[in-house]
């Protein structure tokens, strides 16, 4: 579409056409199976902000729109930082192009993917939240958001917005499995005839912002209604040979924490600078593929929950020479379904046999199955129920270390144990 259409047809039929078309794709995104799960934010954290959009007849009308990308660094208390954020409107003029500091110790700066290292993060002051106040600047009369797998941008922004189109969500595959998204490159492809980047070349923010925005153009001037071909390994290997350990205590050694693997494990693990650790730290530890990686975190023993981004995590017990217990997680690098979608799409080449069997078996299943299928939202409640009884879990887990802990303290002072326990 030519930038200056909008301006050129601002009172024109078609351009209110185009309006109406563009608050299809916010629906269209809203009625995503996938939806419900991944844009339901722990807004009431403290560091979010959550932006209503005032009048329905404001939002109706308005035709504005701002694509977004973020980029992400892993930090030592093992959460996600934003250090780079680029927004585009509809023109695909720059509205916002900003690195920002993390203001905590960073882990893995992922410069591969980012493009970003400790040096481009020298004497940047803008924080996050000054990236909150540019958003709701430019979202203040009701623009739509749009963004490739958006939640995760918006859930690394800490920044809950309603009106937003997924560029993931509004185009139908022939190729992946159900619930499976494309990569914003392979999408590209399909729909746009080019690529956003060549393989192994890092991630430029501001072309994602725009490539995002360029499919939302291209879905409302041609329809795209038929299912398009965009299948691809989403997941690199790279990161599916790792898993992630964090709130390891920073008395505890890094190799002392191979001791929890299996012996017959081909595992290194990564030294990270004790200059810049906190009370904790993290670091990875790498096996020969994908799948030693996947077998090895399913032995381990621990209580396994999902961390925020649904991603599985173990909480580990680890004994001490002193002969104190001491804790960490273990965490894989992507979620579960990914790691499927990648392991079906070895098998198409040489076992279409066996998936159509599958397939088969599939169509068999009991009754509760099929009801539950057939109601892909989950509820909200559901979902919030299911974070506190994980919340709970990791409580019960810290009690239980604490108490074990006060117990040693009070037997070596003298203490009865009915005082301590």
């Amino acid at each position: 579409m030519d930038k200056s259409w909008m301006t050129k047809h601002r009172n024109s039929d078609e351009y209110k056409k185009w309006s109406l078309n563009s608050q299809r794709l916010v629906r269209l995104t809203m009625e995503n199976p996938q939806h419900m799960q991944h844009y339901f934010f722990p807004s009431y954290n403290e560091g979010w902000k959550v932006m209503t959009i005032g009048k329905t007849s404001e939002v109706m009308n308005s035709k504005a729109m701002i694509s977004i990308d973020c980029e992400m660094v892993l930090c030592q208390d093992g959460t996600e930082s934003v250090v780079k954020v680029c927004a585009v409107d509809q023109n695909l003029e720059v509205k916002l192009n900003k690195v920002v500091n993390p203001n905590k110790a960073v882990a893995d700066y992922r410069t591969h993917i980012t493009g970003i290292s400790a040096k481009d993060l020298e004497g940047v002051t803008c924080s996050l939240v000054d990236v909150q106040k540019n958003l709701r600047k430019l979202l203040s009369h009701g623009s739509i958001l749009v963004g490739h797998s958006l939640y995760n941008d918006l859930h690394a922004l800490k920044f809950d917005y309603p009106q937003v189109i997924d560029t993931s969500y509004i185009f139908k595959y022939m190729d992946l499995p159900t619930g499976a998204s494309p990569s914003l490159n392979n999408l590209c492809k399909s729909v746009l005839g080019f690529a956003v980047r060549e393989d192994g070349e890092p991630h430029n923010c501001l072309n994602d912002a725009r490539a995002a925005m360029k499919l939302v153009l291209a879905k409302l001037e041609h329809g795209f209604d038929d299912p398009i071909e965009a299948s691809g390994n989403n997941a690199p290997e790279v990161k599916l040979e790792k898993l992630l350990l964090h709130k390891i205590p920073v008395d505890v050694p890094c190799q002392l924490l191979l001791s929890v693997f299996p012996r017959d494990s081909c595992v290194a693990v990564e030294q990270t600078d004790v200059r810049v650790r906190g009370e904790s730290y993290s670091t990875f530890v790498s096996f020969r593929n994908a799948a030693e990686a996947n077998e090895a975190f399913k032995v381990l023993d621990g209580r396994e929950s999902k961390d925020s981004c649904g991603r599985p995590q173990k909480h580990i017990f680890l004994k001490l020479s002193s002969g104190q217990t001491t804790s960490f997680y273990a965490r894989k690098m992507t979620a579960d379904a990914v790691f499927k979608k990648c392991d079906t799409s070895k098998k198409r080449a040489g076992e279409v046999e066996n998936i159509n069997s599958e397939l088969e078996q599939a169509q068999d299943d009991t009754s509760e199955s099929k009801r539950q299928r057939t109601c892909p939202h989950p509820c909200k409640h559901v979902t919030e129920i299911e974070r506190l009884k994980q919340e709970l879990r990791e409580r019960e887990d810290e009690i239980f270390h604490l108490q074990k802990i006060l117990c040693t303290v009070a037997k070596k002072h003298g203490l009865q144990q009915k005082d301590c326990c």
